[in-house]
């Protein structure tokens, strides 16, 4: 265990350069402590390691120190290869790129590593794209990518799902996310979030611009989505779910069915489910049939026990 710790240290200091003891403790989720003793490890084993103390102090190692060390295990190997996403890699023009890469990866690894990274290779594919919609076009994918490469700042012609739909902005793009094979890019100023497939005409520029200290890509798309869905279901619904009901929800439906979800006497199961509407909320509960019976809120309830009698109707002979 300690090894892989003192090969994890050496290689974040290769890659990041200088780093506090309090930040190398905080990336390896140990004390300051035990990094204290994993430094001076290093160095009596002759890494060329060394530390400043005050403020702006730090360990790193010595100028043009490198190792080739990478501490990789069949499980990291497997995962390293599985995460090459050849689509979006190709999209983003990089495909060449990934696969220079990669062959370069592979011929670096001991030959039993080697084996378990082609068996991923040949045995998984990640496709991320949902079913039942063909792929958006993305004309400026790559210039936007390019954008977020160099920090430049870019001229757009963009349209939105409300009046007036297209309308001119000026973005400093942060980053890109693929989210189930769509593109979007994370811009400021705000920052905001922006479709690339919904951007209509494009013109760089030589203008640079500088991410906000302390901004995290991910981290900000998390708290967006949070928040999205939190805007989105201001609703709830008091239902009654069978068995087989309950097992086809999913999504933010599925996770108030776990936390509110209690069961009766007879097998069902009594919850509070969020919805967006009572007409999205009417469109979804029509799927799960006679699954489903919605006991609050009362409009919910009747408009469903309508369409439930029109539906019978059809079918009396």
């Amino acid at each position: 265990m300690r090894a892989s710790r003192l090969v994890s240290l050496l290689l974040l200091l290769q890659n990041r350069g200088r780093m506090t003891a309090a930040q190398l403790a905080a990336e390896l989720e140990v004390s300051v402590r035990t990094v204290y003793r994993d430094t001076e490890a290093l160095a009596a084993a002759g890494v060329p390691l060394y530390g400043d103390a005050g403020h702006a102090g730090g360990y790193q190692l010595v100028d043009g120190y490198r190792t080739r060390l990478t501490g990789l295990t069949s499980d990291e190997a497997e995962a390293l290869f599985l995460s090459g996403l050849p689509g979006p890699a190709a999209a983003l023009g990089l495909g060449p790129v990934l696969a220079a890469a990669q062959l370069k990866v592979r011929a670096a690894l001991p030959s039993e590593l080697r084996t378990h990274a082609d068996r991923i290779r040949s045995r998984f594919h990640l496709d991320a794209p949902g079913w039942y919609a063909d792929a958006d076009p993305v004309p400026f994918l790559e210039q936007v990518a390019d954008a977020v490469w160099r920090g430049l700042v870019l001229h757009v012609r963009y349209r939105r799902w409300k009046e007036p739909t297209d309308v001119d902005r000026r973005l400093e793009p942060y980053g890109l996310v693929l989210k189930a094979g769509r593109w979007y890019v994370v811009a400021g100023p705000g920052p905001r979030t922006y479709r690339v497939d919904q951007i209509l005409q494009l013109t760089p520029s030589g203008e640079e611009f500088s991410i906000p200290e302390g901004f995290d890509l991910a981290s900000h798309w998390q708290r967006a989505q949070d928040d999205f869905h939190a805007r989105l279901y201001q609703a709830e619904a008091l239902v009654r779910l069978s068995p087989r009901g309950a097992e086809r929800l999913t999504g933010p439906a599925a996770r108030a069915l776990a936390e509110t979800g209690a069961e009766e006497p007879d097998g069902w199961i009594r919850a509070v489910l969020p919805v967006e509407s009572l007409d999205h909320a009417h469109r979804a509960f029509l799927e799960l049939g006679a699954e489903i019976e919605v006991l609050a809120p009362v409009e919910l309830r009747a408009q469903l026990a309508d369409t439930a009698s029109k539906l019978a109707a059809l079918y009396v002979e």
